[in-house]
């Protein structure tokens, strides 16, 4: 079975359309109208080899808090919806990314209990035209509309653009982990018998 997810969604503050196949080649077609949010979900997508669309505009007049937020949103219920049952896959992915003097590490469990620790400081209040602040943002509404359990954390790090585009690469590589089949899983990697 194909795990792909197509998701729509218009509201007063945004208009997206997210197409997203888990088992990809690492293609992606991004526009959020948010230059920097592209480039980070490009990544996403190379490193995790996921084939990822988006089709995105929202009140960027008033900033790009809605438009990250709601493409998090999407994303989210783009994973889930992919995933279906989540039978004979990995369930859990970490990853480690180095760049330059910069080390994330971010780690999943797609345990259908949203949580998220994000430990990440960035010393400017932007990276080209996303609002650094907003990037711990995307990250909670991706894991609270996708039902993962994600822990992020920059152990060193200086420029802002390195922290953010490892975290995004380490996103990617740990997500591909965790929805790898394993022929060894009956059913879904979980006593409880659910996911």
């Amino acid at each position: 079975m194909e795990r792909k997810a197509n998701i729509k969604r218009k509201t007063n503050e945004t208009d997206i359309s997210l197409n997203l196949a888990v088992d990809g080649d690492g293609k992606s077609e991004i526009n959020t109208g948010i230059g920097f949010l592209d480039h980070m979900l490009t990544l996403f997508a190379k490193h995790g080899f996921f084939d990822l669309y988006v089709e995105a505009s929202g009140d960027l007049e008033v900033d790009g808090h809605h438009t990250v937020e709601d493409v998090g949103i999407v994303l989210g219920q783009a994973i889930k919806n992919a995933l279906g049952e989540k039978k004979s896959i990995k369930r859990y992915g970490t990853s480690f990314v180095p760049m330059d003097e910069t080390l994330a590490m971010v780690s999943i469990d797609l345990s259908g209990r949203p949580f998220l620790i994000f430990d990440a400081n960035f010393s400017s209040p932007g990276i080209g035209n996303l609002d650094t602040q907003l990037i711990e943002e995307f990250f909670r509404a991706v894991a609270f509309s996708s039902g993962i359990t994600l822990h992020i954390k920059i152990l060193h790090g200086k420029n802002d653009h390195h922290k953010a585009e490892a975290i995004f690469k380490a996103f990617g590589r740990a997500l591909d982990d965790a929805v790898k089949p394993d022929i060894r899983i009956t059913g879904v990697m979980s006593t409880k018998g659910i996911l």
